[in-house]
């Protein structure tokens, strides 16, 4: 919910006044960002031999940021290689073994369930059975 302080009839479609100094934020740097690149240019214009020393350093930059980009990626790789041979060697059999267990879990629960409490379950509905007619009984009236 918006307060009224937040609302202006002036604004687009919902902006709050947060929102609006983050745009105008945003559009302020970005200006000054393609002032800075338009000067840059000019400068580099005018100096033809220092542009040529500049270009010549930003290139070895690149070249290194490159060699060091490969070198990660090459790392990356060999982890990837080793997650996905611990999935398949050690995770794949614990799963495995854990389905094994959850297996033998049910057949227990299954074999309990026939010989335990089903038996028990007759047995007290048989004893239920037998307390509630001998109540019968004694009270001399059937319900």
């Amino acid at each position: 919910m918006e307060r009224p302080s937040d609302t202006n009839p002036s604004a687009p479609s919902g902006l709050s006044a947060k929102q609006r100094r983050i745009v105008g934020g945003v559009a302020l740097f970005l200006a000054l960002l393609l002032a800075g690149m338009i000067w840059a240019v000019v400068a580099l214009l005018r100096q033809p031999n220092q542009t040529q020393t500049i270009r010549d350093i930003v290139i070895i930059f690149l070249a290194v940021e490159s060699w060091f980009l490969g070198l990660a990626l090459i790392l990356l790789m060999v982890q990837l290689a080793r997650l996905t041979a611990l999935l398949q060697n050690e995770v794949r059999p614990i799963l495995d073994s854990t389905n094994e267990t959850l297996g033998t879990l049910k057949g227990t629960t299954v074999f309990l369930s026939r010989n335990l409490v089903r038996p028990v379950i007759r047995i007290n509905s048989s004893f239920s059975a037998l307390r509630r007619a001998l109540k019968m009984l004694r009270s001399g009236r059937s319900e």
